[in-house]
């Protein structure tokens, strides 16, 4: 009976992973197992990162004063300058010495060090630093020499209960594993980044992690540990990490110093809710309902059309407009994919061939003059290329003020760049040439401003 069971033990080792059945293990020596394999594959491809910036100091009112110097000389509080250090993680994902990290590790820094398994140290350069994922790209010089690095896993394929490895340098103590399940998948409701859609781990993660690698059992990258769900700054048990399949969309191209284009669909809409649902036919809150569709653009072309519930992208369902943004950034510029869409009723198939966000119409960035409450307004039209360009979460239409002159009108009327200039004496703008007309008529001005999620109104000289 023991003879057998060993056979069948080895005849379950050489099955693949998927053809293999699960059974509750009948002895001690069935669970006995070690992650030491895949750390050993792993951990050489993890660095600790170390970044220097300079906080200077606002010269004081009291430096030329002498009683100050008297007492103080040179050294009066205040002055000088202060160097910050901080740590955190990154991932090689090249042999030749691309790292991938947080771009809440690098910002600011003036000064980057990239410390290997093996303990050398080398400068590193910032190829590409994209807030809206919170990721960056480094790159340092080891001489020709080929590193250790993680392959990126298809994150599509983890699934809730998966073991995963989280490896990084926490609080500075040095590198460090630990171990948990994938909790989550395709969490949206947490504000890290712009483009909310992580993988959620028990793994233990803490401060100094982020930028680290999340591991599978078989020593790929799964994610770059990002952030932490903390009431005292400790791990709590829920970490979260950017998906590798949005990791890849940072890194491709960055070798060649190619520009980050995104794809793009020219569609947006809500979420469907459990209230909205019933009048849309559906039976479960699922999907998005488009509210808008660009001109000219992707989805426009394939014929979505607004009221259009989309179900799935590429078979993957999309929960929410989260969701839906992450599925399409995700995508190759070019690629052409399959919507699976709600309409009348019914579900249908809409092929979308996705292309970068377009600069249409073009952004006239013009400084506005004269006797107006917006002169000293600096304003652009904003189009699907300036949205993205600027990182800003707003629809892809109207005029945005991008900086105010110190001093004038519209400072004086506390305008702040990123405001949307919506009305003007209750005209609509559209384009800055509409801003330009309408304020040459004369008093008194109304004003809408749209300030984030607030609709702001003035009247001036009235």
């Amino acid at each position: 009976m023991r003879r057998l069971a060993a056979i069948l033990l080895i005849l379950a080792a050489a099955l693949p992973a998927s053809a293999q059945p699960r059974a509750v293990p009948e002895s001690r020596e069935q669970v006995l197992l070690s992650f030491a394999p895949v750390v050993k594959r792993a951990a050489p491809a993890v660095v600790n990162v170390t970044t220097r910036r300079v906080q200077r100091a606002v010269a004081s009112p009291f430096a030329n004063d002498p009683v100050f110097r008297r007492f103080f000389g040179d050294q009066i509080p205040g002055m000088g300058e202060k160097v910050q250090n901080s740590l955190g993680s990154g991932v090689i994902v090249d042999a030749g010495g691309l790292i991938v990290t947080n771009f809440h590790v690098i910002r600011g820094a003036e000064e980057i060090v990239v410390s290997l398994a093996d303990r050398r140290e080398f400068e590193a350069s910032v190829l590409r630093a994209d807030e809206r994922t919170d990721l960056a790209v480094l790159r340092i010089d080891a001489g020709g020499e080929r590193l250790p690095f993680l392959d990126m896993k298809d994150s599509d394929d983890v699934e809730v209960g998966d073991i995963v490895l989280a490896i990084g340098n926490p609080f500075g103590v040095g590198q460090t594993v630990t171990q948990g399940i994938v909790s989550a998948v395709a969490r949206t409701m947490v504000g890290i980044s712009d483009f909310r859609f992580f993988i959620q781990t028990d793994a233990a993660i803490n401060p100094g992690n982020s930028g680290g690698a999340l591991v599978t059992l078989d020593g790929r990258l799964v994610g770059i540990n990002t952030a932490i769900f903390s009431r005292d700054g400790g791990s709590n048990g829920i970490g979260f990490a950017v998906p590798a399949n949005m990791v890849q969309t940072v890194v491709a191209g960055v070798g060649s110093g190619g520009r980050l284009v995104r794809a793009w669909m020219g569609a947006s809409g809500q979420t469907v809710t459990s209230e909205l649902a019933p009048t849309l036919g559906l039976s479960r809150p699922v999907g998005v309902a488009v509210t808008d569709v660009f001109p000219g653009g992707p989805a426009d072309k394939a014929g979505l059309k607004r009221g259009d519930v989309v179900l799935q992208i590429e078979g993957r369902e999309v929960t929410d407009n989260e969701a839906l943004r992450f599925r399409v950034a995700t995508q190759p510029v070019g690629q052409t994919v399959r919507l699976t869409v709600w309409r009348g009723g019914r579900e249908v198939a809409v092929p979308v061939t996705l292309t970068g966000p377009i600069e249409n119409p073009p952004r006239d960035v013009t400084p506005l003059r004269g006797q107006h409450p917006l002169s000293g307004a600096t304003l652009a039209n904003l189009s699907p290329a300036f949205v993205e360009e600027l990182g800003l979460d707003l629809p892809p239409r109207g005029v945005i003020v991008t900086e105010i002159r110190r001093g004038s009108p519209a400072a004086q009327l506390r305008l702040q760049p990123g405001d949307l200039v919506q009305r003007v004496n209750d005209r609509p703008i559209a384009t800055v040439e509409d801003a330009r007309k309408v304020v040459q008529t004369p008093l008194p001005w109304r004003l809408q401003i749209r300030r984030g999620e607030r609709t702001l109104t003035t009247t001036v000289g009235g």
